[in-house]
């Protein structure tokens, strides 16, 4: 039998990311700082190892509502443009050392305004940090591609703003629009404005659903907001019956995410946190993958989660014997499904990824 896939030997392998939160993947180190240098003295501890530790245990809280509570620091530490810029072109130079090649970094300008920012300066300041990550990352030998997703809060009421937003960067480094937040109580069709928005400028869109919810907020995320993909979607688990014998049977609702190639941004370690799933081993994952569904492996937060796109694929390694061709499917599913053109996204798959992937495999 081949042995196992190794953390180090992971970490080598090209990697694209889909869904992972700026204000969720600060450095423990620059959240002290910045917090110093703004006057911010709410932060539960002043070592930079002992804040990592209560961001990651407080966010292992077993329900969504309390794994975003953490997110109340970083987000008070990223209000100046400075500030953005910093989080920005660390965030680059984090994913880069991690061989990612190619990922989608989403947050919510309303929560970043607090001290009298626009929605556009706050745009351009993380747009900057992304431009000046990428061109270090490249001096280094480690390029990147990086792009935003702007995204409301599910709860507030600005969603057609950030729409209009989006479309107001598209081509600038924006290329995608979210709605996020507790889903409980916030269904997505709340915000069918800013979704009539999107598809009135041929923009696109994800929308977090079906992470703590259920069927009914993936169904209206698919049939009456029209998601091109979805932020999580790990409860279409509940449409899926296993059949003894005879593998698995798709609800009419898991039979058109599969049929329609509807991507699902999984975020395995994060719902373990939030008590979507018991463990990695109990998350669904591996029969959506086998299902043929268009899994892709995402950190979402990786501060909260203590964690990489190298550790999130170990983990599923750990639990379901993946393999080099397997890692490099989840890969090249993201790849597909990435909202920046067909060319792009084809450029990225065969002159980077496979090529990489090919000598891994040997």
């Amino acid at each position: 039998m081949t042995a196992p896939l190794e953390l180090r030997q992971i970490e080598k392998a090209p990697k694209a990311l889909l869904h992972d939160h700026l204000d969720g993947g600060l450095r423990p180190s620059t959240v002290l700082d910045i917090a110093g240098q703004i006057g911010y003295d709410e932060l539960p501890a002043t070592d930079a190892d002992d804040l990592a530790t209560w961001f990651r245990t407080r966010s292992h809280s077993g329900s969504l509502e309390r794994y975003l509570e953490p997110f109340s620091h970083t987000v008070a530490v990223m209000q100046t443009p400075e500030a953005l810029y910093r989080v920005a072109y660390e965030c680059v130079k984090d994913l880069a050392a991690d061989s990612v090649v190619y990922a989608e970094i989403r947050f919510a300008p309303e929560l970043h305004i607090n001290r009298g920012l626009s929605f556009d300066e706050v745009v351009d300041a993380v747009l900057e940090g992304f431009a000046a990550g990428e061109k270090a990352a490249a001096a280094a030998g480690r390029p990147i591609v990086v792009r935003l997703l702007v995204t409301a809060m599910r709860h507030a009421a600005l969603s057609r703003e950030i729409a209009e937003l989006a479309i107001r960067f598209r081509g600038r480094g924006v290329v995608g629009f979210d709605i996020a937040g507790a889903e409980a109580g916030n269904p997505p069709t709340r915000h069918l404005d800013a979704f009539e928005c999107m598809r009135d400028h041929n923009a696109s869109f994800t929308i977090h659903a079906g992470e703590a919810f259920g069927l009914p907020s993936i169904h209206e995320a698919i049939a009456f907001c029209g998601a091109d993909r979805l932020g999580h979607g790990v409860r279409i688990v509940d449409d899926i019956e296993m059949v003894e014998g005879h593998g698995v049977r798709l609800g009419r609702l898991a039979s058109i995410l599969r049929d329609n190639r509807i991507p699902l941004e999984l975020c395995p370690s994060s719902n373990v946190q939030t008590g979507a799933v018991k463990s990695i081993a109990d998350h669904p994952f591996d029969l959506l993958a086998r299902a043929r569904f268009r899994v892709t492996v995402n950190t979402d937060n990786r501060l909260m989660s203590d964690t990489t796109m190298s550790l999130e694929m170990h983990r599923l390694v750990e639990a379901f014997g993946y393999g080099w061709a397997d890692l490099e499917r989840f890969t090249i599913n993201a790849m597909k499904s990435a909202f920046i053109p067909f060319d792009e996204r084809l450029a990225l798959i065969d002159e980077v990824i496979k090529p990489r992937y090919a000598v891994l495999i040997g």
